[in-house]
């Protein structure tokens, strides 16, 4: 089966993101698949498996984007985060069609997973200031 998938009419390749994202420190493994989008059809959406002396945190979620923002053009970028296992063969080969179809299923159901960050949720990436919570 042929991973490549378009995003705004961009065919992405997602071998490239996920050789991208494990030069961050903090990642050990990527997996990236395609994230339904109301705008662009669909986004790259990376599942990450952290090295250890790393937990899943909104401060390591806006590192990685960052990082992915010096790394890849912008209409590659990965725009959604999920911190999760991947599934695997019994040979070891990660399963991304799984991935895909956990992922449209999440996407229907307008949910967001608790270890799930958006790129859109890091005003900081775009020079702007932090939204502020309500109290």
């Amino acid at each position: 089966m042929d991973d490549v998938f378009k995003s705004s009419d961009y065919r992405i390749s997602p071998f490239e993101l996920e050789s991208a994202l494990i030069e961050h420190e903090a990642v050990a493994e990527a997996a990236v698949v395609p994230s339904p989008d109301p705008r662009r059809l669909t986004v790259p959406k990376a599942f990450l498996v952290l090295r250890d002396g790393y937990a899943p945190s909104r401060e390591l979620a806006l590192s990685i984007f960052a990082h992915i923002r010096t790394a890849l053009a912008p209409y590659k970028r990965i725009r959604l985060i999920e911190f999760a296992e991947l599934p695997k063969t019994i040979s070891g080969k990660i399963r991304r069609t799984e991935l895909s179809r956990m992922e449209k299923q999440q996407r229907q159901g307008a949910g967001r997973g608790e270890r799930e960050f958006f790129e859109d949720d890091f005003p900081e990436l775009k020079g702007e200031r932090p939204r502020q919570e309500p109290q």
